[in-house]
């Protein structure tokens, strides 16, 4: 039987290139793309099949950032398939990006520039607000929409006869200084992403204890600093014509400049060819392009403890228990 692929955050940027360099390395998967809503969903998947005619696709309307969303599709999904071989967590926000660019300004006179170049360390701010939910937005839809997805869909995910794989968007930006466990969800930081990001990572660690014996394998990747949507929406876009020639320049010293969302996916994609039972948990995966443009994947040690990934955990299990007694109706 084909491959399950399910994909979250795919109307564009990386996730958009990943369906489409997936459907290049196996044309028989079946393809399920999830969108935040149906025009979306269609509109990409149109644009799929125009190169892939041949191509099993389907959609899914969802809102990472609302519980009855999540919720709503889950169930969709249990009805639709048997069982999922991988799924794409790659759906995310970063509202309100802020550059400090008097913190730049001090990165070029300390010589930490390009540090702060390749990890917006210091120099990106965000402005966060509560959801429907009365979630931290940022919290709810780059992490928490996302595992709440994953454990209304261990049925599908857990017990099968070959491995399933979750695979989540990191980032560089995920820094242990941004989070904190008495405010994991960030509501008190200007940091939203970064806190998102690293909290992304102390999940996916856990999620290998709890699962890898049922067959289920979790990884984190970073697609680099990708030209997307999200990215444009930093600086105005007059500033980032002028910067790219800039940027292609860094690239020679900087791998991490990918640019594209094509070498974005560098990394997602060279997992799906992989043996999850020959990986390191601990590791995350960056999407590299050399200053030549050539993309390769550089394997990287994740900064976690994993005490702090157990105690949030369980502090995301008291908060799933909190948040969906609301939504009694929409459990099975």
């Amino acid at each position: 039987m084909e491959r399950v692929v399910l994909v979250t955050g795919a109307s564009g940027g990386v996730g958009l290139a990943l369906c489409q360099r997936l459907l290049e390395e196996d044309g028989r998967i079946h393809l399920c793309i999830a969108c935040r809503n149906a025009q979306k969903s269609e509109a990409t998947r149109d644009l799929i099949l125009a190169t892939h005619p041949n191509a099993q696709v389907s959609t899914v309307e969802v809102d990472l950032g609302n519980l009855a969303s999540v919720l709503r599709v889950a169930r969709e999904l249990r009805c639709r398939f048997q069982r999922l071989d991988f799924v794409y967590l790659n759906a995310g926000i970063m509202p309100n990006p802020h550059v400090n660019f008097k913190a730049l300004w001090h990165g070029l006179l300390t010589g930490k520039v390009l540090h702060m170049l390749t990890t917006a360390e210091g120099i990106m701010t965000q402005t966060d607000r509560l959801n429907g939910d009365g979630l931290q937005e940022v919290f709810a839809t780059n992490l928490f929409g996302h595992f709440i997805l994953v454990r209304q869909l261990e049925s599908l995910l857990c017990g099968n006869e070959k491995p399933s794989r979750l695979i989540w968007t990191s980032s560089s930006n995920a820094r242990e200084s941004a989070f904190s466990l008495s405010d994991y969800q960030h509501a008190k930081g200007k940091e939203s992403y970064s806190s998102s990001k690293y909290a992304t990572d102390l999940t996916s660690v856990v999620l290998n204890r709890k699962f890898n014996k049922q067959g289920l394998y979790s990884s984190v990747v970073c697609p680099g600093l990708v030209m997307s949507n999200m990215t444009y929406r930093i600086l105005p876009v007059f500033l980032w014509k002028l910067l790219m020639p800039i940027m292609w320049l860094i690239r020679f010293f900087a791998k991490t400049y990918t640019l594209t969302p094509y070498n974005g996916a560098e990394a997602h994609v060279w997992l799906f060819k992989q043996k999850p039972e020959y990986l390191d948990e601990l590791v995350k995966y960056h999407s590299c392009t050399s200053g030549l443009g050539k993309s390769y994947v550089e394997p990287r040690k994740i900064d976690v403890d994993e005490e702090t990934a157990e105690k949030f955990y369980e502090k995301l299990l008291e908060l799933e228990k909190q948040t969906l007694e609301r939504y009694s109706d929409l459990l099975d």
